[in-house]
């Protein structure tokens, strides 16, 4: 039986997050950007929903640096401009809609797929913490679980798109792109969660 999981210390990531929420904040008030001031005010409520989150399930240090992470690839994408003759997507020249790999594969798509393969891994670590407080026994990463939680780290994903579609309806000039890009954010949603499910059925008993 494994030990209780002990809380990680929590000021570096809260001072890391701050810091580039603060940086975003700044940058999009400075801009008038007025669909990352959306973003900014979802992001903060999902701070405080991590925040929650931890405080029930014990997060590991791990998966709060992940999820610090992911929001510092959220914000730089929609913030940052790119420099003049970089290959990118469509009329806003930002990270987001950068081609790493022109007309394959955008920077847009790669934070999706990390942003929700660590979600199935937060959907795994929930699970797990939820038997051992109830219980007293962590689960096996079976194949039945394992795709419970990649269906979970899925069905936020779709959450996400549901938030861009609010935006796009609430404000007049968006980057989220059209019915193709919604399309292939999914699949990059699906590329995340497969990967971390395969790694959670071969490594889950030590990523708790």
């Amino acid at each position: 039986m494994n030990a209780e999981p002990r809380s990680p210390r929590l000021l570096p990531v809260f001072w890391f997050t701050g810091s580039y929420m603060a940086a975003a904040i700044a940058g999009s008030l400075l801009q008038a950007n007025r669909e990352f001031v959306f973003y900014i005010a979802v992001m903060l409520v999902l701070i405080g929903v991590m925040t929650a989150v931890h405080r029930t399930v014990q997060l590991t240090g791990a998966l709060l640096w992940a999820f610090s992470i992911w929001g510092l690839l959220h914000m730089a994408g929609g913030l940052l401009p790119l420099p003049q003759g970089w290959p990118h997507d469509g009329s806003h020249a930002v990270l987001y809609s950068l081609w790493l790999i022109p007309e394959r594969l955008k920077f847009d798509q790669v934070v999706h797929a990390y942003g929700f393969g660590i979600t199935t891994w937060l959907c795994w670590h929930a699970l797990s913490a939820g038997l051992w407080r109830r219980y007293g026994v962590r689960p096996e990463p079976t194949v039945g679980l394992i795709t419970l939680c990649a269906a979970g780290g899925m069905g936020f994903g779709a959450l996400n798109e549901v938030i861009e579609f609010i935006a796009v309806l609430c404000l007049p000039d968006t980057n989220v792109g059209g019915y193709v890009n919604t399309g292939w954010d999914l699949v990059s949603n699906l590329v995340g969660a497969v990967t971390v499910a395969l790694v959670l059925r071969c490594r889950g008993n030590v990523l708790h």
